[in-house]
């Protein structure tokens, strides 16, 4: 998106942040293609033959952000942040169910290389419930890689974005993105290992 289509979108944000219903009307076809996008990139990671379609992924999360009380949206870059956590609770919470049905069959399942959470072809399989409960591990130490993690893996956001939503330097992004990789690996590993 360009500076001006950026700018627009913190604008309406701003404007339904501030109560106008009309700001919300005009601003969901602005960011629907975004989040379309998203949640395609999100599905792609997921495994084989996942029955969630991103438009139905886009819908429940553009459902549960109209439906916050008071959105205190910052900017266009807050916004995609906040949908990228929703997304990530939308796709666990569908992976924990889908799970539930199968009797502990494996939901989700992709390997950390494929999650770009490592280098290619190193690292146990994984799944996505797995993940959340390594990164829900994390937050108890250090919260701010989880978001890091959130924003990168869930988001797509770069660096310089991450940065500007957290108010750090896009070298602190960086190595707080290798840091959780490393510690992601570590973990989902003993966890593969244990039989988790």
């Amino acid at each position: 998106m360009g500076q001006t289509s950026t700018d627009g979108i913190t604008k309406l944000l701003q404007g339904w942040r501030g109560g106008d219903r009309a700001a919300l009307d005009a601003l969901v076809p602005v960011v629907y293609k975004e989040l379309h996008r998203l949640a395609h990139c999100e599905l792609r990671k997921e495994r084989p033959g996942h029955t969630l379609q991103s438009t139905a992924l886009v819908h429940e999360a553009y459902f549960r952000l109209v439906g916050q009380t008071l959105p205190q949206w910052e900017s266009r870059t807050h916004f995609f942040a906040i949908a990228a956590q929703l997304m990530r609770q939308i796709l666990v919470d569908y992976a924990r169910r889908h799970r539930a049905e199968k009797r502990g069959g494996a939901a989700g399942t992709l390997s950390l290389d494929d999650a770009g959470l490592m280098e290619k072809g190193k690292g146990p399989d994984m799944d996505v419930v797995a993940l959340d409960d390594a990164l829900k591990t994390m937050a108890r130490v250090d919260a701010r890689k989880v978001q890091v993690v959130e924003m990168r893996f869930f988001g797509g956001l770069s660096f310089e974005e991450i940065a500007n939503v957290l108010r750090i330097s896009v070298n602190t992004v960086s190595r707080d993105w290798s840091t959780a990789r490393a510690w992601l690996h570590h973990e989902m590993g003993r966890g593969h290992s244990d039989g988790r």
